[in-house]
């Protein structure tokens, strides 16, 4: 188990290797799929579901570093793929329509993607919280953790 976890941590970094977080200390991107994978494998239903922690790894690997579902599917088996698949946003949409359809298709999603959607968004609002966006005013970052929970 440990094997094929740490082979999609290792990937997820080389993917996301020139991104950072928004906020000002501009932490490295893989930080955060770290932390969302750390969150589902911390939690009673992810514990022992070794292709969801590798899911969480990889949530952000299409959206963001357009690796195709094929390429995650070949690696990392058909589960794996169709989880990151589930929580993707499609970035072709406007901001505003991508986040007003997670909250339209939030219960529509698997108990295993709902788990990572969360986790994803517990993490983001920590990140908010603690280290907002360089370019937000500050009276803007305590505003910001309201409307995610909407989105879970």
């Amino acid at each position: 188990m440990a094997a094929r976890i740490l082979k999609a941590a290792h990937v997820a970094a080389v993917w996301h290797a020139n991104q950072r977080r928004k906020g000002s200390a501009q932490e490295p991107y893989v930080n955060h799929l770290l932390e969302v994978a750390q969150l589902v494998a911390e939690s009673p239903e992810g514990r022992n579901d070794e292709s969801l922690i590798i899911a969480a790894l990889l949530h952000d690997a299409i959206e963001d570093a357009k690796i195709p579902y094929a390429c995650i599917a070949e690696m990392f088996g058909a589960d794996v793929a169709h989880l990151v698949q589930e929580v993707t946003d499609d970035k072709a949409l406007a901001k505003q329509e991508r986040k007003r359809l997670q909250i339209v298709n939030a219960p529509h999603k698997s108990q295993r993607a709902a788990l990572l959607k969360l986790a994803d968004k517990t993490s983001n609002l920590r990140a908010v919280a603690n280290d907002p966006p360089v370019h937000w005013p500050s009276a803007c970052a305590p505003k910001a953790s309201r409307y995610p929970s909407r989105a879970l």
